[in-house]
């Protein structure tokens, strides 16, 4: 059984997204590690704020059945197949971490935005800050303790979803 991390975003519609999001990923894989949810700037483009957060969870599935069951989500809640990297998005699921396998494809695992963006590196560091990222051999706590937080603004925003206590 393989533990992975996803993280979640959104800037349309962002609290209707988000508890899409941890519904349909709760329906397909069970239970859920939650990170706290968190606004934040849009990064690459000019947009309203997005709501971020991460999920842990442990699945069955390959790494290329996650990388496929993770874009139908998207596809299912509004995301165009043809969306470009910085726009404005209905649904973002990215698959952070798969155990601590290293990929290109087919997604690049561990992910890129880990280490550059509070908004991915902070959320993980709560869910799995005590794991080791598989490159650079440092927690993503101690990645997070040393990221400079004047990078970017990012705050935490309270999560409303109805099935909140059915998590780990």
């Amino acid at each position: 059984m393989a533990e992975i991390y996803i993280s979640l975003g959104s800037n349309i519609h962002r609290q209707h997204y988000i508890e899409q999001g941890l519904n349909a990923l709760t329906d397909t894989f069970g239970a859920l590690k939650l990170s706290s949810l968190f606004e934040s700037e849009a990064v690459g483009f000019a947009g309203k704020a997005f709501y971020n957060m991460v999920v842990g969870l442990n699945t069955e599935l390959s790494l290329a059945e996650v990388a496929a069951t993770l874009r139908k989500i998207e596809f299912a809640n509004g995301r165009s197949q043809n969306a470009k990297k910085f726009s404005p998005r209905t649904l973002d699921l990215d698959l952070l971490l798969y155990d601590d396998v290293i990929a290109e494809v087919p997604a690049q695992i561990p992910r890129d935005e880990i280490t550059k963006n509070a908004f991915v590196l902070w959320p993980l560091a709560e869910v799995a800050g005590h794991l080791t990222h598989p490159i650079i051999g440092q927690s993503y706590l101690k990645l997070w303790q040393q990221y400079d937080k004047n990078q970017q603004q990012i705050k935490k925003v309270p999560l409303v979803w109805a099935r909140i206590n059915r998590v780990k």
